[in-house]
């Protein structure tokens, strides 16, 4: 029987934790399919005059399961992240905006979504980039009249 391996040297972080290096130094990974064929490789050419105590194989196990479940989340955290600003966005349609110097305003027709940002097209025609001293309201405030204003 023909077997590979790869050489893999650890060291321990700051933090505590190990991580494992190939002989070129890049991380080693491995996924939950390759951890049980390990696994039971491991049981398949044990000792038999010393074999490994069922708990350690069962404490590997949860180990290795509660990583795996780790890194799903991550990964499910991470898409709502990238959808997060589509969602956030949506909610400005039909608002009212104004820009901090007051001289853009309009109600939100539709926004557009940039890496660095997003832009909404107001029903003025003009564009406004929605960021910092951006006023954002349900409806546009209500004018006074000019003789209010001159008094």
């Amino acid at each position: 029987m023909l077997m590979t391996t790869t050489l893999l040297t650890s060291n321990y972080n700051q933090n505590g934790m190990n991580n494992s290096f190939d002989k070129n130094g890049r991380a080693g990974t491995v996924d939950y399919d390759t951890f049980i064929k390990l696994l039971i490789a491991q049981m398949k050419y044990q000792d038999p005059t010393q074999p490994i105590d069922a708990t350690q194989y069962v404490s590997q196990l949860a180990s290795f399961s509660a990583v795996e479940q780790t890194l799903q989340i991550n990964k499910k955290i991470d898409e709502i992240l990238i959808n997060a600003p589509i969602m956030q966005a949506s909610n400005y349609i039909g608002k009212y905006l104004e820009s901090e110097d007051g001289k853009v305003a309009g109600i939100v027709k539709s926004v557009k979504i940039y890496s660095d940002g997003v832009v909404a097209a107001l029903d003025s025609g003009e564009k406004l980039i929605i960021g910092s001293g951006v006023t954002v309201s349900d409806k546009a405030p209500e004018k006074k009249p000019e003789k209010e204003m001159m008094a």
